[in-house]
């Protein structure tokens, strides 16, 4: 091999493993997007306003039987770490009926804030989420800790917060 075809090998190479180590960096590493959505009790919710506190924001829908499933858990890990600074909240998909999302919230007494995301935007500003479930762990530095599409590891989240909160706290 000659030396110029070793030096574009090696420079290809190179060029592939920092694309790579980018696609395949930790999600932390970028910014949640600063989004305001309108919760069901109509009071106004900023993501920047709870910059210092670990959030959780879920992407969900009625029809969305995994989503559903998993409102137990979060509910259980918002009792169990709210009270420390942890905030989950829950944005229901543009297509999803809000008479439906009213009905569902009030009859799982789900105690976290909810969202309609009626025109899209959030869902966009999280990279055009489209599936469901699909949450986001934001860290109190206001970077995405963890991002999933699908049931969330349910331990992993609860290690993930836990240290994210001072007085750090056992997991369950």
């Amino acid at each position: 091999m000659r030396l110029r075809d070793l030096v574009i090998a090696v420079f290809v190479v190179s060029l592939l493993g920092a694309a790579g180590a980018l696609w395949l960096s930790p999600a932390n590493r970028q910014a949640a997007p600063s989004v305001s959505i309108t919760t069901l009790q109509g009071e106004p919710l900023s993501l920047q306003s709870l910059h210092g506190r670990p959030v959780l924001v879920t992407f969900w829908a009625t029809t969305c039987r995994g989503c559903i499933e998993e409102i137990p858990h979060l509910t259980e890990l918002y009792r169990d770490y709210a009270g420390r600074g942890l905030e989950v909240i829950g944005i229901a998909m543009a297509y999803d009926p809000p008479d439906r999302v009213i009905a569902l919230s009030r009859a799982r007494q789900i105690p976290y804030p909810l969202a309609l995301d009626i025109d899209s935007r959030a869902a966009r500003a999280f990279g055009d989420v489209s599936q469901t479930p699909a949450s986001f762990l934001i860290a109190p530095d206001g970077r995405v800790a963890l991002r999933q599409v699908g049931a969330l590891d349910m331990h992993r989240v609860r290690e993930l917060v836990a240290g994210m909160l001072p007085d750090r706290v056992a997991v369950n």
